[in-house]
C-alpha cells in the first residue's frame, strides 16, 4: 500500500470496528483464504470480523481454519443482510466491482459502512474509501500479508492466518507456476510456512481429495478437448447433461482448463461450462505469454480478470457460444501466432 492509503486505513482501524469481509460469487481458494486470513488478523488487533460469501464454495476448501464461521448469503440471507447493515467497515476482497457479488450487490450498495478494497484484478471500480489494488500481485492472499505488514503487524502471524493465506496464494498461482509468482511471493510463502502453514498438508487437502465422480468428469472433459492448431488454441466443453451424469458439485471443474493450456504449441485455452440453472454458459480463459485473455473476455464475453487468466459468460446456447468463439478467433490469428 502507498503511504496515503496506509494512513487512511490506520485511521479507520484506530478504534474497534464491526467489520464484514466479502468475497466474490463462486469463491475460489484465494477468495476464501484471503477473507479468512484477514478476519483472523482483524480479530487479533481488536476488531470484530465476519466473513460473508454470496454463495457456497468447493468442499476441498472446507477444512480451512475458521471456515465454519463463514456466512453464506444464499443459505443465510437474513443473517448476512443484518451483518452488512450493522457493519462499520466492509472489506471487499478478490474482486473490484460490486457486480461480482450477485444478489449481494444491492445490499452492499445500500450499506452505510465505509469500504476498503483489497484486490489484484485490472480496472478497479471507485466505490471504496481506501483501495489497495495491485495487478502485479500473485493473489489477494499475498496482498493481505502486505496489508498486515504495511500496518506494522506482520509479526502477529498466527497459524490460522498463515494456513489460509498460503492456501490462497498456492491455488491462485497454480502451485507457484504462473507468471504472477514473483520472488516476493516466495518470500511471503516462506514466512507463512515459518508461521505454521504446512505446505505439504495444504497441497494434499486441496488437490488430493478427488471423488471418483470428479475424476471421471475430468476424463470426460479431456475427451471433449478440441485443438485448433492454426490459432494455437484449445478448448473443452461441458454440457449440463454431462455434469449431471457425474453428480457435479461446485469446484469439480476447477483447473480443468489448465490441461488444455498444457498442450505443446497451445497459448490460448478455454473451457465452456453450461449452466442451465442460470441460463448461461460460464467460460474460463487461460493464456501463455503476451496474449491478454482479460482483454478478450472484456471485449466479447462481459468478463475480465488478469492478462493470463480471466472469466466470462454467454447467454447463448452452448453450441452457439462455441460457434461464435470459433468465428472470433481469425481476428486474433496474428496476435496468437506471436504470443
Amino acid at each position: 500500500m502507498n503511504k496515503e492509503t496506509t494512513q487512511l486505513v490506520e485511521t479507520l482501524l484506530a478504534s474497534p470496528q464491526k467489520a464484514v469481509i466479502i468475497g466474490h460469487k463462486n469463491p475460489d481458494g484465494d477468495a476464501i483464504g484471503s477473507c479468512l486470513g484477514l478476519s483472523f488478523f482483524l480479530k487479533k488487533i481488536g476488531h470484530s470480523a465476519a466473513v460473508v460469501m454470496p454463495n457456497d464454495f468447493p468442499d476441498f476448501l472446507k477444512w480451512l481454519p475458521g471456515v465454519e464461521e463463514v456466512v453464506i448469503y444464499e443459505k443465510e440471507t437474513e443473517k448476512s443482510t443484518q451483518l452488512i447493515e450493522e457493519a462499520s467497515l466492509i472489506f471487499t476482497l478478490d474482486f473490484n466491482s460490486l457486480e461480482r457479488v450477485g444478489e449481494l450487490q444491492q445490499i452492499l450498495e445500500s450499506a452505510d459502512a465505509k469500504f476498503i478494497m483489497i484486490d489484484h484484478h485490472q480496472q478497479p471500480a471507485d466505490y471504496a474509501v481506501a483501495t489497495f489494488s495491485d495487478v502485479t500481485m500473485s493473489s489477494t492472499s499475498e496482498m493481505v500479508y502486505h496489508f498486515m505488514d504495511a500496518l506494522g503487524h506482520s509479526e502477529i502471524l498466527s497459524e490460522a492466518i498463515a494456513i489460509n493465506l498460503y492456501t490462497g496464494i498456492m491455488t491462485d498461482t497454480g502451485s507457484f507456476r504462473f507468471s504472477s509468482t514473483s520472488p516476493t511471493t516466495h518470500r511471503v510463502a516462506a514466512k507463512l510456512i515459518e508461521a505454521g502453514a504446512d505446505s505439504a498438508l495444504i497441497n494434499q487437502n486441496v488437490y488430493d481429495t478427488n471423488s471418483p465422480d470428479r475424476m471421471k468428469l475430468l476424463g470426460l472433459a479431456l475427451s471433449n478437448l478440441h485443438i485448433l492448431p492454426e490459432y494455437r488454441t484449445a478448448y473443452i466443453t461441458m454440457s449440463q447433461k454431462e455434469l449431471d451424469a457425474h453428480n457435479f458439485k461446485k469446484g469439480d471443474t476447477e483447473g480443468f482448463v489448465n490441461y488444455a493450456l498444457s498442450l505443446q504449441g497451445v497459448v490460448f485455452a478455454v473451457i465452456f461450462i453450461e449452466n442451465k440453472q442460470e441460463s448461461i454458459v460460464k467460460i474460463s480463459f487461460r493464456s501463455k505469454g503476451e496474449f491478454s485473455v482479460n482483454a478478450f473476455a472484456r471485449n466479447h464475453y462481459s468478463g475480465g480478470g488478469h492478462n493470463n487468466a480471466a472469466g466470462g459468460k454467454s447467454s447463448q446456447s452452448l453450441n452457439k457460444t462455441i460457434s461464435e468463439f470459433i468465428s472470433i478467433l481469425p481476428r486474433y490469428k496474428d496476435e496468437l501466432a506471436h504470443a
